[in-house]
């Protein structure tokens, strides 16, 4: 494991959002859906792609809040410019699981 200063952790931009837009993306190389999340009045709307069809349905991501970094350049990936990083662990059996926050927090909230 690499280790890293303050100064390097401050750097990362992980805030929370709330997914307000869910969608099929037949277009990726791997199962994903695309994204809107709503990081409030300071960040806005950002698009992004994730690879989570095997644990989430598109109704139940809708109004869901997640973790996302914020401050990567965009990527283009397929037809769509992802804006942000949406978190996640993989499971024992390497299913994405969202990171999230417990219990419901102002939008664009930054993790300390």
């Amino acid at each position: 494991m690499n280790t890293i200063t303050w100064d390097d952790f401050e750097k990362v931009e992980l805030r929370v959002g709330r997914i307000i837009q869910a969608d099929p993306f037949p277009e990726a190389r791997r199962p994903a859906y695309k994204l809107v999340v709503d990081f409030g009045p300071e960040i806005g709307q950002r698009k992004s792609s994730a690879q989570i069809t095997d644990l989430y349905t598109l109704d139940e991501l809708v109004g869901k809040q997640v973790v996302a970094v914020v401050n990567f350049p965009p990527k283009q990936i397929g037809p769509i410019m992802s804006e942000c990083l949406v978190t996640g662990f993989p499971d024992e059996q390497g299913r994405v699981v969202l990171c999230t926050p417990d219990k419901a927090v102002p939008l664009g909230g930054k993790l300390y």
